[in-house]
């Protein structure tokens, strides 16, 4: 967008903040509600929705609805920008256009979790498919086993990814960090790692149970982050792996909080 406006291109960078600050309060629910029940507190193995809806509830809640269903429609359209001009300079060889392809997707993910906060402030939102549901009306289709293994594999190749993100630290790149002191760098980069981390196992649990669902015909074994989240707390010591999972899942909200004040958002 070498020949934007300055207030268009003002315009995305501000979209793509409150985004990334939307994105992230997702994720701090989510963490949060998993946390407290691994430490016994209530809470719950949330996913998005689950989250969302919890956040409905509290004092002020169709105020913080609204705001955060504005948030996730910009962090759309950040999306479809880093996608269609190439932001994150991906290329359009087929990695490149694999990484542009996820950017849509995602932005499409996130535009339908704004669309569920406004129809809760409408109180017209329903209580939603279930990831088995959904899995099960998809593997119907001509194909759709196969469709279902292959979103499989690129939902655990991108929790992959995100590990090899955490370890090469290759997220330092988009900050701005000369505008962060030595300290401020230190913890973005561990809480950072700490969530990319916990996103990747995840992502790559719920990768495994698609492709498990898709192997057997069986959509019943497919799961979602809540699902992800709820085998994590039945394997031995399972309190203790949620526990660290959930810690990381607010790490990541905390991921996006950094990026929405540090990340180079020029498009």
């Amino acid at each position: 967008m070498k020949h934007a406006s300055p207030t268009l291109q003002q315009g995305i960078s501000a979209a793509a903040r409150w985004g990334y600050l939307a994105k992230g309060v997702v994720y701090v629910l989510i963490g949060g509600l998993a946390l407290m029940a691994a430490a016994g507190l209530g809470g719950q193995h949330a996913g998005s929705k689950e989250a969302i809806l919890k956040l409905a509830g509290q004092p002020f809640g169709s105020v913080m609805l609204g705001l955060l269903g504005v948030g996730l429609f910009a962090y759309t359209i950040w999306r479809l920008v880093q996608a269609w001009f190439d932001t994150e300079d991906a290329g359009s060889d087929i990695k490149g256009i694999a990484t542009r392809l996820a950017f849509v997707i995602s932005g499409i993910i996130y535009a339908g979790l704004g669309v569920y906060c406004f129809d809760l402030l409408r109180h017209a939102a329903s209580s939603g498919s279930s990831t088995q549901s959904r899995t099960a009306e998809l593997m119907s289709q001509p194909g759709g086993i196969y469709l279902v293994f292959a979103v499989g594999v690129i939902f655990f190749g991108v929790g992959v990814r995100q590990i090899m993100r955490a370890v090469k630290c290759s997220f330092l790149k988009n900050w701005h960090m000369r505008e962060m002191n030595e300290s401020q760098r230190n913890l973005a980069k561990w809480a950072t790692r700490m969530g990319l981390t916990a996103r990747g196992v995840v992502f790559m649990i719920i990768g495994l149970f698609l492709c498990i669902a898709a192997w057997q015909s069986d959509p019943s074994e497919a799961e979602g982050l809540g699902g992800a989240l709820t085998k994590l707390a039945q394997q031995p010591f399972g309190p203790w792996l949620l526990g660290i999972v959930a810690l990381g899942l607010v790490a990541y909200g905390i991921y996006c909080f950094i990026n929405a004040r540090f990340r180079d958002v020029s498009a």
